[in-house]
């Protein structure tokens, strides 16, 4: 009877540990926007594609002008792919170790009022909700230009075959952080006008 209860707690204590050692994923809402950074280092692994469809899903979750949704997603995890896409955007550090990109895509044509701008706008909050999911996914992402460089963008519509009247907003770099990226604390009270100017 001893003995049986010395396993028991001996399981207890040992299953205690493990799970004290499982990364934290889940946080709230503010500590996953103040931890969200700029993520250029990556160790390489791939990322699955539940876990990509759940920073998707987060994307379509955005605000959007009348509900109109301009936008599109190009999901990319094939290391082919990406190199071609990298040959072209010289600002994407840390692209060649990535486990997938995400190219956001603005459709001027479905925006409230056929807008381009309303498209980026849109397409933007898309964005940074998918760059908040890549974080509370214990992820890390970057978002590199493409939009409003031509050049940039003729290059990911070569790559990917994505129409000329698309505007491939941006390509970010989602994969498995090395930890070397840190967030920054950006907050300056001198910037809040509280009342008027």
């Amino acid at each position: 009877m001893r003995f049986s209860f010395i396993c028991l707690m001996a399981v207890l204590v040992l299953a205690g540990s493990v799970s004290a050692k499982e990364p934290e994923i889940a946080k709230d809402t503010f500590s996953i926007i103040h931890s969200r950074k700029s993520v250029r280092s990556f160790t390489g692994a791939s990322v699955s594609r539940e876990n990509l469809e759940k920073i998707i899903r987060a994307g379509m979750a955005a605000p959007t002008a009348v509900n109109k949704q301009p936008w599109s997603f190009v999901v990319v995890t094939e290391k082919k792919t990406i190199n071609a896409l990298a040959a072209g955007l010289p600002t994407a550090r840390g692209i060649e170790k990535a486990g997938a990109v995400i190219i956001v895509c603005a459709e001027p044509e479905k925006a409230h009022m056929q807008s381009k701008d309303l498209a980026v706008v849109d397409a933007s909050l898309a964005s940074e909700n998918i760059l908040l999911a890549t974080e509370a996914l214990g992820l890390g992402g970057h978002w590199t230009a493409s939009f409003p460089y031509e050049d940039k963008m003729k290059h990911v519509r070569t790559v990917l075959g994505i129409p000329a009247n698309i505007i491939p907003l941006n390509v970010i770099l989602v994969g498995v952080p090395t930890g070397e990226d840190k967030p920054k604390d950006k907050f300056q009270k001198d910037k809040i006008h509280w009342g008027k100017w």
